[in-house]
């Protein structure tokens, strides 16, 4: 072998720079001998073969900006003569690695240094791993060759088995940068060199499938986007001929979604969403259900009105005059909304119509006893306001789907009420009414009240999401006006998002001029009569109010109003009465029979149930408004009754309470009240509520039981004209209660004309209507002893008590 013969021998070569490249043992490359430092050599080497036998020998010196390597490698001119584009060339042979050493002189130009041969023996047998990293390089050479279609090199890099050659043979590779060549180079040890090559290829495969895995991505992305392009192209093609069989004009195919789409005004999520969703319709079959679905979504998603809105009425004395126009009393709503549409101009005039995302919307619970207006006047609202106008009924609600809507993965799924009532609507900000709000229940389906809360948040229902939609809507311009009759049975938290107006029901005035200006001309239209051919008197008006009909609303006085008018249409259709008619308060008995509700005081004395001992009137609010309770007390025989308190009448813990701690005071301070307390301790007492099978509660009638125990006790009639309501303690006391404006439009109603209230509750009288003050004469209280004196009418001439005394 050559790197026998020429591993430890001295050499004086001529130095061959190569700029760029790297000649390692065993190739054989062809030089261009018009560069001047090849010539040079070349010519050199020819020069020195004439003295000595051989084939003319140069050192092939890589050159790497203008610096040598350290080692070099000793090369024989084959041939000498002209390359394939006709420039002189020398054909040069790599045969084994040099150390170079220092420079010496020689003939010609050329540049002459010594050098030593490199030792690159290996052991003989190779041991295992050298012999398993010649296979697994010639596997890998192998594969990268039979990718590139090099089959006659791989045969011969099959056929070589001396490490070294093997090693060296990688100089072929055009991927090997001149560093690494370099390194390839200078590496003595063939094992090591070995692996070096190895270690290189390796990593040259591994970099050269990752690039073809991107490039096949890359086309396959290509070609799914022009297979896209083409089958989109060929459907059109396809609908415009089925349109042109249909008989169609262009534009008119309802199933094209992806224009409808693009050519709607939708916010940007709400159109990428619909866009994503339109993909997925175009891929799916038309047997497919999933098509059906989103068809549906897409439908929904197009009919909602997501930039509609109506301009709000800036007139705020118009808004107000049509609110007054279309309901009468109700000061507190009107109040609410003309300070909302003032507010709103505001805002307007100075830009600020969109704060931090959310617009200025409202939201109100109206919170009364039935047919006080609650729902009419949320109708009255929109108008007022130029809106659009949408009721949402919740009674009896239990599903939390029904607000939020389903998930679009069930069969027949909707959006929630709230969604739907905005797509009814038409535009984004109308008047919702959310009618009976706390009627809403709760079961296994869940809690839509729960739901709500989101929906009535003004710092939340800017991003509204529906379970059906999943894309944000914008509720924070909307009004929503909730109603409700019992304001207990709403959910504190959410009670805690809305804005709480109480409507307490009408005074009788009041209800006269609803029935005039409203209820009497809708009746008159519905029974067929003409506005000359029947009035109703304002005395019939009032007694209608007043005594056929006892009530916070007046849903009943329609009613009557309704009966009173089919009775004279009836009548004159018989031929029994003449039109044009005007009905006073005297026809009303023979028209719809006697008066259902008499006041106390009207009635005979003998037959008031104040009329006896042991009777008081108190107040009490219950889920129809106000109204008047009769307490009843009696002691029990001392022979046959067991002394102690019983309690009749469906009474409530609190109620119950209250009727001991009134029993309890009268023991403790009947001597100061001068009252036979001997009777308490020896009888038994029994306290009733008529309506028994009303259930009643709450701490108000305390001071009614304690009044109607000590006119049973004293003897002392309880005056009739006489309400009361308060709580009492242990020490008499009278503590404030709740209800008061619904509590005195009732006494007012019933015909009492004096009203006992806890001296807490005065400020609460300036929520009462003017007109009913002026007819009660109310007492504030602090103690019972008042209570008592106000009224307990006086003895009788010092007569004992009309209750038997204990043996």
């Amino acid at each position: 072998m050559a790197a026998e013969s020429t591993a430890f021998t001295p050499l004086v070569l001529p130095v061959l720079p190569l700029d760029g490249e790297v000649v390692l043992p065993g190739m054989v490359v062809p030089l261009d001998l018009s560069d001047p430092d090849v010539r040079a050599a070349v010519e050199a080497a020819q020069a020195a073969a004439r003295a000595t036998p051989g084939k003319p020998r140069v050192l092939l010196v890589p050159r790497n900006d203008g610096s040598y390597t350290a080692t070099g490698v000793l090369g024989t001119v084959e041939q000498v003569g002209r390359l394939a584009d006709g420039d002189p060339g020398a054909l040069i042979r790599g045969r084994s690695r040099v150390r170079i050493g220092a420079g010496t002189t020689g003939p010609g130009a050329a540049l002459w240094v010594e050098g030593t041969g490199v030792d690159e023996t290996v052991p003989d047998p190779l041991p295992g791993h050298v012999t398993e990293l010649v296979k697994e390089y010639k596997a890998l050479a192998s594969a990268w060759l039979k990718k590139r279609g090099a089959w006659q090199v791989v045969d011969r890099v099959q056929a070589i088995d001396d490490v070294s050659a093997l090693a060296d043979n990688s100089g072929y590779s055009p991927f090997l940068t001149l560093d690494q060549k370099i390194e390839l180079l200078e590496t003595a040890d063939p094992v090591a060199r070995l692996r070096l090559a190895t270690q290189q290829l390796r990593d040259h495969i591994a970099e050269q499938d990752v690039a073809e895995t991107i490039a096949k991505d890359v086309q396959e992305g290509v070609d799914k986007q022009q297979r896209e392009f083409l089958l989109r192209r060929q459907l059109e093609a396809v609908r415009k001929e089925l349109r042109e069989l249909n008989g169609e004009q262009e534009g008119e195919e309802p199933d094209d979604y992806r224009a409808r789409v693009e050519a709607a005004d939708l916010p940007g999520k709400v159109r990428e969403a619909a866009l994503k969703e339109v993909d997925k319709l175009e891929r799916s079959s038309d047997q497919s259900p999933e098509g059906s679905w989103i068809r549906t979504w897409l439908d929904t998603v197009l009919e909602l009105p997501w930039n509609e809105r109506t301009e709000d009425a800036y007139d705020i004395q118009g808004a107000k005059a049509v609110l007054d126009a279309e309901h009468a009393g109700l000061e507190d709503v009107k109040e609410r909304i003309t300070e909302y549409l003032a507010v709103r101009k505001r805002r307007a005039e100075r830009g600020l119509g969109v704060v931090g995302g959310r617009r200025g919307g409202a939201v109100l619970a109206l919170v009364g006893p039935p047919g006080v207006g609650k729902t009419s006047l949320g109708e009255s609202v929109a108008h007022a306001m130029g809106r659009k106008f949408v009721r949402v009924a919740l009674g009896g609600v239990r599903d939390e789907a029904e607000i939020r809507g389903h998930r679009r993965t069930y069969v027949g799924a909707l959006p929630g009420r709230v969604v739907r009532a905005i797509k009814e609507a038409g535009s984004m900000n109308p008047v919702v009414l959310l009618d009976e709000i706390d009627k809403v229940g709760s079961d296994f389906r869940g809690d839509p009240a729960a739901a709500l809360l989101e929906v009535l948040d003004p710092a939340q229902n800017h991003t509204f999401r529906d379970h059906y939609l999943e894309v944000e809507l914008d509720l924070s311009d909307v009004v929503f006006l909730a109603t409700a009759n019992v304001l207990e049975a709403i959910p504190e938290a959410l009670l805690d998002r809305m804005e709480l107006v109480r409507l307490d029901g009408y005074t009788e005035d009041e209800k006269v001029v609803i029935a005039r200006d409203h209820l009497v001309p809708r009746q008159l239209e519905r029974a067929g009569l003409e506005k000359d051919e029947v009035t109703l008197d304002e005395s019939a008006l009032r007694k209608l109010a007043g005594e056929y009909t006892r009530e916070a609303g007046v849903r009943n006085l329609e009613r009557s109003v309704a009966r009173l008018l089919r009775k004279v249409a009836a009548q004159h259709e018989l031929g029994e009465r003449k039109l044009p008619f005007t009905v006073t308060d005297e026809h009303l008995r023979d028209l719809i029979g006697r008066p259902h509700h008499v006041p106390e005081s009207a009635q005979d004395p003998a037959e008031r149930r104040t009329a006896v001992p042991g009777v008081a009137t108190g107040l009490a609010v219950t889920g129809a408004g106000g109204d008047v309770l009769y307490v009843e007390a009696s002691l029990a025989d001392p022979e046959t009754g067991a002394a102690g308190l019983t309690l009749t009448g469906q009474l409530g813990d609190v109620m119950k309470e209250s009727a001991q701690i009134a029993l309890s005071f009268l023991r403790s301070h009947g001597a100061e009240l001068e009252l036979p307390v001997a009777d308490l301790k020896d009888r038994g007492a029994h306290i009733h509520f008529p309506a028994g099978a009303v259930p009643k509660d709450g701490p108000s009638a305390g001071i009614t039981m304690t009044t109607a125990l000590a006119s049973l006790l004293s003897g002392r009639l309880v005056r009739t004209d006489v309400a009361m309501t308060g709580e009492v303690s242990l020490t008499g006391r009278v503590l404030p209660i709740g209800g008061v404006k619904q509590k005195l439009l009732a006494a007012h109603r019933a015909g009492v004309t004096t009203v006992i209230i806890p001296k807490r509750n005065e400020p609460d009288l300036d929520d009462v209507p003017a007109e009913v003050l002026d007819k009660l004469d109310v007492h504030a209280v602090t103690d019972v002893r008042q209570v008592l004196e106000l009224a307990l009418s006086p003895a009788t001439n010092g007569a004992a008590p009309e209750v038997p005394v204990a043996a």
